[in-house]
């Protein structure tokens, strides 16, 4: 048995895979503000807590970490959204638990699990963005991640939309994560509704599908949708996917949001070259991906 683990900005999931990349038992936590004053030590608490339990059940070879911002020889060099730098995640874990431990960008673990296993597995050059606390990506040809060099590349969520926009945590203003991540979606909703942090995410979902035609709620999900669409749109005139697919908290909402995207795409003419089909699919492995692709 392998143990993979996705480690968000407001989460942690950890689940047991099994050699057929089932996952068989899943722990996951919401990191809350308390928490992330000192996300290191939160972080490293509750995998290690559960981790040990879940050794007295099951005989484990490894370890895999998908994580948010650029890692480097298992390194976390800088994460916006954990608010960590140069991190030796994977190197305490060893430490603690004498099991070997890898640690991956988050989107390129989550666009490996959705090429090999889910709803990408049927193109050969697609384009994978998550959208959750930020936006992740990753360009995949070939079942091969696009090889950027030294440098992990494929920074999609701090590519620039609005000129002297809104700061983002990586020191420029403006980018797209700012905008469109499910994060941003989600607190102008919590804002305009007068609702605390602690709405969920199916809350928020729930109250988005019985009031759609409310003015509040519909002004935000345009302006999500067409912020959505420039990056997207600019990322399809860079690379030219086959396909397109999101991942993240995204896929719970995309009954509502995904036929908007495209059509907007479309409708407001943001290709340079125009295709009769645009293929968006949400991520068929849901938030699971990030964990099984740490292990791929």
């Amino acid at each position: 048995m392998e143990i993979g683990i996705d480690l968000g900005g407001s989460h942690i999931s950890i689940g047991i895979i099994d050699k057929n990349y089932n996952i068989i038992e899943k722990i996951e936590k919401r990191l809350m503000s308390k928490e992330k004053q000192d996300i290191e030590e939160s972080i490293e608490n509750f995998i290690y807590e559960n981790i040990l339990q879940l050794k007295e059940k099951y005989e484990i070879s490894e370890i895999g970490i998908a994580a948010p911002g650029t890692i480097i020889e298992n390194v976390i060099i800088g994460s916006v959204n954990l608010g960590v730098k140069n991190y030796t995640l994977s190197k305490n874990i060893e430490e603690k638990l004498k099991l070997p431990v890898k640690i991956k960008n988050d989107a390129k673990c989550a666009a490996l699990a959705e090429v090999k296993k889910g709803a990408l597995k049927n193109y050969n050059r697609t384009l994978f963005l998550t959208l959750g606390t930020g936006i992740g990506g990753a360009v995949v040809i070939n079942n091969q991640l696009l090889n950027t060099g030294e440098l992990p590349g494929c920074e999609f969520g701090h590519i620039i939309i609005q000129k002297d926009g809104k700061p983002c945590n990586c020191g420029k203003n403006g980018c797209f994560e700012k905008y469109a991540s499910m994060k941003a979606l989600k607190n102008n909703l919590r804002e305009a509704l007068n609702l605390d942090e602690n709405t969920k995410g199916e809350e928020l979902l729930d109250i988005i599908i019985k009031n759609q035609e409310d003015k509040k709620i519909k002004n935000i999900i345009e302006e999500f949708i067409e912020y959505l669409s420039i990056g997207i749109s600019n990322l399809v005139n860079i690379f030219e996917p086959e396909a397109i697919g999101i991942g993240g908290s995204f896929v719970y909402f995309s009954d509502i949001l995904l036929e908007k995207l495209k059509r907007n795409i479309q409708e407001k003419g943001y290709l340079v070259n125009n295709r009769t089909n645009l293929i968006i699919v949400p991520a068929m492995l849901g938030n699971d991906a990030g964990i099984l692709g740490s292990i791929m």
